[in-house]
């Protein structure tokens, strides 16, 4: 699975940069680093909906730092599906 993290200036304001953080802790201690790749972005065109994350080319979520774990919790188990 690829989740790319967009880190263009509305969702850097809005805490693209946590939202990074903890999705590498979540990914670290659940022991995904070979299911899920995380890589950054600098748009993906939904400004007004921060911080935008694009799972695996298609779906787009917004989500924040405080809903970064619940999140991954999802993906994690998408992985296993």
């Amino acid at each position: 699975m690829e989740i790319k993290i967009c880190i263009g200036s509305a969702c850097h304001l809005k805490g693209s940069y946590d939202v990074i953080r903890k999705c590498q802790d979540y990914i670290k201690k659940n022991g995904l680093t070979e299911k899920i790749e995380l890589k950054s972005a600098f748009c993906l065109g939904r400004c007004s909906e921060a911080v935008s994350v694009q799972v695996d080319a298609s779906e787009i979520f917004s989500i924040s730092p405080d809903t970064a774990d619940s999140f991954m919790k999802l993906m994690h188990q998408r992985t296993e599906l």
